[in-house]
């Protein structure tokens, strides 16, 4: 729980009756809650769309419908499924509404479900909508290592894209090979501009995706070919300054991509995005990393690990 906004270290585990679902509602046993930056953005009170305590964080957790609410009818207890709530999800046990719910593949496990929506929904929204990543193209990927990263390079290579990934940790630039980057760069003891043109024969990269910001993004920038593709998608280490001239006189597009913002005017579409992106999953085309799976009582470590940047790969709790 939440009680007070500023500091992932003040949750606390409580105990409370198991809710029963009301009329419209289900119950879902959650079997792993997907522990995310926007989770802990949300308890320090730094997020966009902000929570009011008390409330228990948690934006998705998947597991098995044990209850089913008087009226409901497309969901029956023993369904496996996937809850994107804006809360409520670090439990065993969540109500929650029908249209919240995914369906969960036989092949997509627990803690894969708890762990993909956020992510990929970025990634297939930022390379399929926003912009178009084509066959051949190199992308250049900041925070490599993290969930938005590691799907964005999942997804772009199943597009046929060659990936370039940018890591401050060794652990971080091995798991994103291991996914699918073709090479990796240190922005500790590398300059990225100079080693992102050894690496595409002096051209430079058709398409930024850059999740870190700071002073990484004009590296970046620098870094792009002419007429290329600089899409934003955070700013873990700060909002990125970058001067314009090297857009209007390389021809360049800055692409923004708010996700969520997107959802919430286009629900429907979005379903359908989800639906494609858990399609590809299910038959083989991504590949998301199996996450850490963590004690619930370590969410507040969790959280922190998150928004300090050390964690790598995805995390999720089991209570």
């Amino acid at each position: 729980m939440c009680h007070e906004l500023g500091s992932v270290r003040d949750l606390v585990i409580e105990q409370r009756p198991t809710p029963d679902p009301g009329p419209g509602q289900v119950r879902l046993a959650v079997q792993a809650a997907g522990a995310s930056y926007v989770d802990g953005l949300r308890v320090a009170g730094k997020y966009q769309f902000p929570m009011t305590p008390p409330y228990p964080p948690g934006g998705e957790a998947a597991g098995v419908i044990d209850a089913v609410g008087e009226g409901v009818t497309d969901w029956a207890v023993g369904d496996r499924a996937l809850a994107v709530v804006a809360a409520g999800g670090f439990a065993d046990a969540l109500v929650c509404k029908p249209h919240q719910l995914y369906r969960l593949p036989d092949a997509v496990s627990a803690e894969i479900g708890a762990s993909f929506y956020q992510v990929y929904g970025t990634a297939w929204f930022a390379l399929k909508h926003r912009t178009t990543v084509r066959p051949g193209e190199t992308m250049l990927v900041t925070g490599a290592g993290g969930g938005v990263g590691l799907a964005a390079i999942d997804l772009a290579r199943s597009m046929g894209a060659r990936v370039i990934a940018i890591a401050s940790s060794p652990e971080k630039r091995a798991l994103a090979v291991q996914v699918g980057a073709e090479a990796t760069i240190d922005p500790t003891t590398e300059d990225v501009k100079t080693r992102a043109r050894e690496l595409t024969d002096g051209q430079g990269v058709d398409v930024v995706y850059d999740v870190v910001g700071g002073e990484l993004s004009e590296q970046c920038l620098r870094a792009m070919r002419f007429d290329g593709r600089f899409v934003i998608i955070g700013f873990t280490a700060g909002i990125g300054r970058v001067p314009l001239n090297l857009v209007l006189l390389n021809n360049r597009t800055v692409v923004g991509v708010e996700w969520g913002g997107w959802v919430q005017r286009n629900a429907e579409a979005n379903r359908a995005l989800m639906v494609d992106v858990l399609d590809a999953i299910a038959r083989g085309e991504l590949h998301p990393v199996t996450p850490t799976v963590r004690p619930l009582e370590d969410a507040a470590d969790v959280l922190a690990d998150l928004l300090e940047r050390r964690a790598v790969g995805k995390i999720v709790l089991q209570a």
